[in-house]
């Protein structure tokens, strides 16, 4: 990690892949991860960690199951907290640019998740060069 600001968009410049998130810094034990989101996610749970979502550009929405199931839509700005042990579906119809802020070393498909499609691998953030 650096000790120099980091610019997010440029960072978001550097990579593609969807659902592939670049570890831009570190604040004590959690990542602050960024990636690019399209098309629809898996249903997954964090059990022992809430995650926080902060949409940089476009659109993020996530389904929610707590206990029923229901939709958060989130813009430009704005931050929506999942509280752990829910399972929940990010999702983006348009395409957006997030900011993920989760403990070091959390899978980005939870504790469970449904079966994986052939365009997401479980990760736990990719450091950036």
């Amino acid at each position: 990690m650096t000790n120099e600001p980091i610019d997010l968009r440029a960072v978001l410049k550097t990579f593609d892949e969807l659902w592939s998130p670049r570890i831009a810094a570190r604040i004590n034990d959690y990542d602050v991860r960024v990636t690019h989101v399209a098309g629809s996610y898996i249903w997954h749970v964090h059990e022992t960690t809430d995650e926080f979502f902060l949409v940089l550009e476009g659109e993020l929405s996530i389904a929610l199951r707590d206990p029923d199931e229901r939709v958060v839509s989130l813009t430009p700005g704005t931050v929506f907290v999942v509280p752990r042990g829910v399972y929940h579906r990010p999702f983006s119809d348009a395409g957006a640019d997030i900011v993920v802020i989760d403990p070091a070393g959390t899978p980005t498909t939870g504790d469970t998740h449904d079966t994986l499609p052939d365009h997401i691998r479980t990760s736990t953030g990719i450091p950036l060069d």
